[in-house]
């Protein structure tokens, strides 16, 4: 299953973080991988003063002191632009996942504030944002692909192989029912329907050979999951599939809603031309509307517009 060998926790402004910690640290000892806790000071006008920067220092001390008998957590102080500076860490560092608790719980009811989209569209590296207080273990988790049917390309493919390797994971090391999501849209229908009645059954016809073809499409990735993780495996996980016809932006956030989704997985950014799948504005409706944490993936080949030199 997916392993992470180098964790980022980022720490927020949000009150107590103590259940976010207690996660990445759980995580990264059944990973047996490395945690760093970083603290940015946003970009001001002025100088920082090293008496600021030391403070924050003392605070990172105080907030991983519980966990020290557990981990060798390293602990960083950066200035500047705070989601620039945390990819810039990864890029330094190579971590290959980014953990930090959502920015803005109670504005108008969205859950990621600024920063959090700004890693969310930029960041190389999967980005888990955990709503406070975040739970110890996850009841259910849920997992979004998308797909065009027939038009099957190696992005497409690894982006949902992803998604369905964390999520799969996640499952099994909580103890929580596992639920894919596809959402997929007959775009033609329109056309046809507005040819008059005597289109009604091509329509239908139309309608039912699309929901075929998607259900063809995602039964090929949960047996692609299966032969990845073995059948005894799969057969514990035992996932529940949805496909559901409607407009991704609104259905994703139903579904999670419906299924009481602890945690949500998804593609965040994809390639012009894959359909089906996350993309820009469409992600960013999908975040507003969710109400749980959300581990976003980037697709293969993705590069950060953030730079380490500049």
């Amino acid at each position: 299953m997916k392993r992470f060998k180098s964790i980022l926790y980022v720490t927020g402004e949000n009150g107590d973080q103590q259940s976010a910690m207690a996660r990445a640290v759980s995580l990264a000892e059944n990973n047996q991988a490395d945690l760093t806790v970083i603290d940015v000071i946003p970009a001001v006008m002025g100088e920082y003063s090293e008496e600021i920067i030391n403070s924050r220092m003392q605070f990172l001390e105080s907030f991983t002191e519980p966990y020290n008998k557990r981990l060798d957590i390293k602990i960083s102080v950066e200035t500047g632009t705070v989601f620039i500076e945390i990819i810039r860490e990864v890029l330094r560092n190579k971590h290959d996942l980014v953990i930090k608790p959502a920015e803005n719980p109670d504005f108008m009811k969205r859950l990621f504030g600024s920063t959090d989209i700004h890693l969310l569209r930029k960041c190389p590296c999967p980005v888990w944002i955990m709503k406070l207080p975040e739970k110890s273990n996850y009841s259910c988790v849920m997992a979004a692909v998308g797909f065009k049917p027939l038009e099957a390309s190696e992005v497409e493919e690894a982006l949902n192989r992803e998604i369905l390797d964390l999520a799969s994971s996640l499952a099994l090391s909580d103890f929580a029912s596992l639920h894919v999501v596809h959402v997929w849209e007959a775009f033609a229908a329109n056309y046809i329907r507005s040819r008059g009645d005597k289109e009604h059954e091509a329509m239908a016809v139309y309608v039912e050979k699309e929901r075929s073809l998607h259900q063809n499409g995602l039964n090929i990735l949960m047996e692609k999951l299966k032969e990845r993780v073995g059948d005894d495996v799969y057969q514990e996980l035992s996932p529940g599939l949805h496909l559901l016809q409607g407009d991704a932006q609104k259905m994703i956030a139903v579904q999670a809603a419906s299924l009481h989704a602890d945690l949500v997985v998804m593609g965040t950014i994809a390639r012009t031309g894959i359909s089906g799948l996350i993309i820009g504005n469409t992600a960013e409706a999908v975040l507003d509307q969710l109400e749980c944490s959300v581990l976003a993936v980037k697709p293969p080949g993705f590069i950060t517009p953030v730079k380490l030199d500049e």
